[in-house]
């Protein structure tokens, strides 16, 4: 039989995440920078996870268009 230059065991994948997306490690961050600054309150857990997501959401986006906006003017 001859051998192929495939392994027998496939390399796991790296999660895909959408450009402009942030990842979960960077909006649990985040969320817990927001609950910190409630001043460590129980019970606000789902609040502070949607706020960080909609920040760094809008902060990507941003940077985002500075990028588009730059390489349009080049």
């Amino acid at each position: 039989m001859p051998k192929t230059m495939e392994s027998s065991s496939p390399a796991p994948e790296k999660p895909r995440v959408a450009i402009g997306h942030p990842t979960q490690e960077a909006i649990a961050l985040r969320a817990y920078h927001l609950y910190l600054e409630r001043g460590g309150a129980p019970g606000n857990e789902l609040e502070d996870w949607i706020q960080a997501e909609i920040q760094l959401a809008m902060e990507n986006g941003k940077s985002r268009r500075k990028t588009t906006v730059k390489s349009a003017a080049a």
